[in-house]
């Protein structure tokens, strides 16, 4: 940058950012926003190259602040050839975002009246001489040669992998040594916001200049209290530990591959309740089934995994027991599920199969039968459904979809609404049954992959033995893991066939407690 700038009067009115927002209307930008774009300008106008990593938790207006700074700096600089580069992890929607919230920053500030704006092409703003381009940072994407001269963006850093910027994009800063800025949001500390965030703390131990803006639920509330009801609210509903409430909300890192279900998860699953063998009155069950078959795609070494691994050879059968009491919650609003009974099959043929979970749907009057729908289970789940209509709820696992019941399943544990019955509260299958699936769970394994889909793959990973030298499966868990698409269904009504008739005399065939 020039030491002297040809249209002084205009910098001299645009040396803060604030009244710069404030020519949009009303915004203001909160304090630590106000932090972030001081550091970022300063650098950029000094010509410092520092590098900077900004992680704020979700909705806490880091693209409001993005689109401002760089509205911002296409004012001051139009006379110069500047040139600005933003990455984000994909075009599609993500770069298409950003330029939107940026024509409407240029859009709405008074400033650009006098300046004027235009849009080259379909990734480019310009403002006199100065511009900014969109680009994504897809894996696939072709963005060799394009240069930063006043500062480099990557959004959500997290998402953008390491490799693709380091031969594709860091170049771009390399010969003029522009400023660059990581924005995001936490995930594993395998990302490139987390190398770039080491990276900029160590640097800042050396010269005590601040790179580094890492922010929680607790620091936006204290600006914004309306901020603190919107993530009680996620807290409430998905729980403080669930991976994406600790991520998203309160910039905390999670392992990239790990546990699933770590101590203190599984000490959330256990109830106090105790296992039945019989429908109790008044009360509203479900079945939950996890048909023997190919491997479910999404699995923890699942399509990488070695020639020879053991295959799934049992179908599991959950029954749980839903309380809609939270219902009621305005926050919740969702059931409770109980485990009361397991049945597993080893084997065993399909019309077989079939008239099992017929019998069992029929003796717990079953509301809804969750049945894996995956492969040979397709057959099964449209003979359950010939016959209960709309109460089958089939359910296809692929790597998307078992992903998608990994984040639901999560929820229901991290907000207290699954519970397994007491041990020993059951029959010896029942209670044997039990102690497997808690096995189950301790050897349950999930791997984070990179991308901006949050996708996981999960499950026990196919050979695992445990200290008897028996191979250890997921069946158990998978079945469970089903109750998490009851959350989706309509439960408002009552009748006959929702709860059991205080008469019935099955009522009296409890056994279980």
């Amino acid at each position: 940058m020039p030491e002297e700038n040809p249209d002084e009067a205009l910098f001299e009115d645009l040396n803060d950012i604030c009244v710069f927002c404030e020519c949009a209307g009303d915004l203001r930008l909160r304090q630590y926003q106000q932090a972030v774009a001081r550091a970022v300008l300063e650098a950029v106008f000094n010509e410092r190259g520092l590098s900077f990593v900004v992680m704020f938790p979700r909705q806490s207006g880091k693209n409001e602040l993005q689109a401002q700074l760089e509205a911002y700096l296409l004012a001051c600089l139009h006379l110069h050839d500047a040139q600005i580069i933003k990455i984000s992890p994909t075009y599609r929607p993500q770069a298409i975002n950003a330029m939107r919230r940026l024509e409407r920053v240029l859009e709405q500030n008074l400033i650009f009246r006098a300046t004027g704006w235009k849009k080259e092409g379909s990734t480019t703003y310009r403002v006199g001489r100065a511009r900014i381009d969109f680009l994504s940072g897809a894996p696939e994407s072709n963005i060799v040669g394009a240069t930063a001269s006043t500062l480099l963006e990557v959004d959500e850093a997290q998402d953008v992998l390491p490799s693709k910027y380091d031969k594709d994009i860091a170049p771009m800063a390399a010969s003029t040594n522009a400023t660059r800025v990581f924005w995001g949001t936490a995930w594993t500390s395998n990302t490139l916001l987390a190398r770039e965030m080491r990276s900029s703390l160590a640097a800042e131990q050396l010269d005590g200049v601040r790179r580094v803006w890492r922010l929680t639920a607790d620091e936006v509330a204290a600006e914004v209290p309306a901020y603190r009801a919107f993530v009680d609210d996620q807290v409430a509903r998905l729980g403080r530990n669930h991976p994406l409430v600790k991520t998203q909300f309160f910039s905390e890192e999670i392992d990239g591959q790990g546990g699933m279900f770590p101590p203190e998860r599984r000490a959330l699953m256990q109830g106090e309740h105790g296992a039945r063998s019989a429908p109790a009155a008044g009360c509203i069950y479900a079945v939950l089934l996890d048909v023997a078959g190919e491997d479910e795609a999404g699995g923890v070494g699942g399509e990488d995994a070695a020639a020879g691994s053991t295959k799934r050879d049992a179908t599991a059968l959950t029954v749980v027991e839903v309380d809609l009491s939270t219902l009621a919650d305005p926050i919740i609003h969702a059931p409770r599920y109980r485990v009361v009974d397991r049945h597993l099959w080893v084997g065993m043929k399909q019309s077989a199969l079939y008239a099992q979970v017929r019998g069992l749907a029929d003796h717990w009057r079953a509301r809804y039968l969750a049945v894996d729908a995956t492969g040979v289970g397709a057959g099964l789940a449209s003979f359950l459904a010939s016959v209960y209509q709309e109460k089958v709820i089939s359910f296809v696992f692929s790597g998307a979809s078992k992903s998608a019941l990994a984040w639901d399943y999560l929820s229901v544990v991290e907000s207290g609404r699954y519970k397994d019955h007491q041990a020993g509260s059951g029959s010896e299958t029942v209670n044997s049954l039990q102690a497997r699936f808690w096995r189950e769970l301790e050897s349950c394994q999930m791997e984070v992959m990179p991308g901006p889909e949050r996708r996981v793959k999960w499950g026990v990973p196919n050979g695992m033995k445990g200290a008897d030298g028996e191979f250890i499966h997921d069946d158990l868990v998978l079945s469970a893991a089903l109750c998490a698409v009851l959350d989706d269904q309509i439960w408002g009504l009552s009748g006959p066939s929702l709860i059991v008739s205080r008469a019935d005399p099955l009522a009296e065939l409890d056994r279980g407690y």
